[in-house]
């Protein structure tokens, strides 16, 4: 935007919902961008075959898809080129990114207002606006989408998201120790939102009991109590495979979600049994095959159960209770459980939940507030009931001198 030209007022401005992601079905190029005619953004589908080249997973490449499908749709509503943008651009997208609230979904009258805290587990409903997670995901995504065309091509010049002002930040974490917890840049990179604090939240024992009785097959309960005592993502758990389930060694196979290896992972042996009730209650109908996925639907015709319909089957579990647990508060509370046990050590945590540095476990060490209360108010009840002890009088002081200066109760009389 040249000087002296008006500011773009953000707020008035309308983003249509042009354009989309398309997932293609070639496993060279997952999924590709296309804009409100139905062409191929070709820019985008560069940048996102030498994300592939380099070895990130089509998960990946499905996200930043979406991402930049956002801040296309954007330079569209403000007709501005993708190799001509600046740093206005960049700033107005944040702000709108920011004011502007989320495409409506189909709700129930029903339904709590967004940003409402649930009764039963005090967490919060999602709000109307996007989150300061997902606004600094939308950051980076667009950044690194320009630094690739600006050292491929050359253009743009200049990268309108620019990185943290402070040279020698760029470079902060360049050695780093997994062992130890990453370091941060003194401030922020510009037009990059704070991020926030979070402390992982798990499901209190007695609710979780509430939530597992809720639940109304062997399948769920299978899949729950692998959640909540190996502690695998929704995704890692519903790729098993049949071959990959030992039960002499009490172990399923997982392929992680960012290394995308292959890792054993032990798991309770009620959660084995529950396993073995499900496979009995489908045998007649789900395939056999050591290749065939292990979770099926229930219904005819049965399928490989995906993530969205386990995500339903957990969600009206939910509706029973009055509750909004997810599918990764089961992953937290594995964590949390595992965390307090003293002969299990950080490490052996870290291995288990897959994370690449320690810094991400050590996160589970800091209490929710609601378990802080509950400690303290157990601490307080713990002191109201013990008795009080007396209070002997030093030699040289007499009694009845020190029950009128402390009280009758304080030298283990009657009340004062």
């Amino acid at each position: 935007m040249q000087e002296g030209k008006q500011l773009r007022d953000v707020t008035a401005l309308t983003v249509p919902r042009v354009g989309r992601v398309e997932e293609t079905g070639d496993p060279s190029l997952p999924y590709r961008l296309l804009d409100q005619d139905g062409i191929e953004v070709a820019a985008v589908s560069e940048f996102l075959l030498d994300m592939l080249a380099d070895d990130d997973s089509p998960a990946s490449l499905r996200s930043y898809a979406y991402e930049l499908l956002a801040w296309f749709r954007f330079l569209w509503a403000v007709d501005v080129p993708w190799d001509r943008v600046g740093r206005a651009e960049a700033r107005d997208f944040a702000l709108w990114l920011k004011m502007v609230k989320k495409p409506p979904r189909p709700r129930r009258p029903d339904a709590p207002a967004p940003g409402s805290v649930n009764p039963v587990t005090g967490k919060r409903y999602a709000g109307e606006n996007y989150a300061a997670r997902t606004r600094r995901h939308a950051r980076a995504v667009v950044r690194s989408f320009y630094e690739y065309h600006r050292d491929m091509h050359g253009r743009p010049l200049l990268n309108p998201f620019p990185k943290t002002k402070r040279a020698e930040d760029e470079h902060l974490n360049a050695h780093h120790n997994p062992m130890h917890a990453l370091k941060h840049p003194v401030r922020r990179a510009p037009y990059q939102p704070k991020e926030p604090r979070r402390t992982p939240r798990g499901i209190p024992d007695q609710a979780f009991n509430e939530l597992f009785a809720a639940l109304p097959s062997h399948r769920d309960r299978a899949l729950v109590a692998f959640y909540i005592s190996a502690g695998p993502r929704a995704s890692e758990l519903l790729g098993v495979s049949r071959d990959r389930v030992s039960p002499g060694d009490q172990t399923i196979g997982v392929i992680r979600k960012g290394s995308r290896a292959l890792q054993w992972i032990p798991a309770s042996s009620d959660a084995f049994v529950w396993l073995r009730l499900y496979q009995q209650q489908i045998r007649p109908q789900a395939l056999d095959g050591p290749e065939e996925p292990l979770w099926w639907t229930l219904r005819r015709p049965i399928r490989p159960l995906s993530y969205d319909a386990a995500r339903m089957v957990f969600t009206r579990a939910n509706e029973t209770l009055g509750a909004n647990w997810t599918l990764h508060d089961l992953r937290h509370s594995a964590a949390k459980r595992m965390v307090r046990d003293p002969k299990l050590s950080l490490t052996d945590v870290q291995w288990v939940l897959g994370h690449l540095h320690i810094s991400t476990t050590e996160q589970y060490l800091e209490p929710a507030e609601d378990e802080v209360v509950a400690h303290v108010l157990a601490h307080h009840a713990r002191q109201a009931a013990e008795p009080v002890k007396p209070v002997m009088p030093a030699p040289g002081y007499r009694s009845e001198v020190l029950q009128t200066l402390l009280g009758t109760a304080a030298l283990g009389g009657g009340p004062a």
